[in-house]
């Protein structure tokens, strides 16, 4: 056996999250509602989509806010793998995502339902509750709750393996 080569060796690398400064310092949130409230009025200035997670204690007490991906005026590339990584490295227990609409339509769009279908199996497959999926309309300050017109169980896939 011959001497290994530099370009075969086994990088370490660290992941951390890291506190940038609070968006809404003059806002307090008590719950999640009063984050509904608050990441929405900031959402909604958005020109183009924006999808967000705020990830939450045990309590519903919010930990983070996280924007995981910025699209353009009608689309946005959403990984389940980047809506979950700021909740497992912020051990939360629970979390609400949200996305903008620019055009100010509340109406969720095939993909829509789509990457909410994706993210309710992720998330419980690695027992992080997704309590909600938001859709703020830009410019409006109104909000489309999946949870409030009964989708997300509806959503919810009915065949899960990995309980069994």
């Amino acid at each position: 056996m011959g001497r290994k080569r530099n370009d075969e060796k086994i990088q370490v690398v660290n992941i951390r999250m890291v506190k940038e400064p609070s968006l809404y310092s003059e806002d307090r949130i008590t719950c999640p509602e009063d984050a509904v409230k608050v990441i929405a009025k900031e959402l909604a200035t958005y020109d183009r989509e924006v999808f967000a997670v705020l990830n939450l204690k045990t309590n519903g007490q919010p930990i983070n806010f996280n924007i995981c991906s910025v699209g353009t005026l009608d689309a946005s590339l959403v990984s389940p793998a980047n809506v979950v990584k700021s909740g497992i490295l912020s051990n939360a227990a629970s979390m609400l995502v949200f996305h903008v609409h620019p055009s100010g339509s509340l109406r969720p769009s095939q993909e829509d339902m789509d990457v909410t279908k994706r993210l309710i199996a992720a998330s419980d497959l690695i027992g992080l509750k997704l309590l909600d999926h938001v859709i703020v309309g830009g410019g409006t300050n109104k909000v489309f709750s999946f949870r409030n017109e009964g989708l997300m169980e509806q959503l919810r896939p009915k065949n899960r393996e990995w309980e069994r």
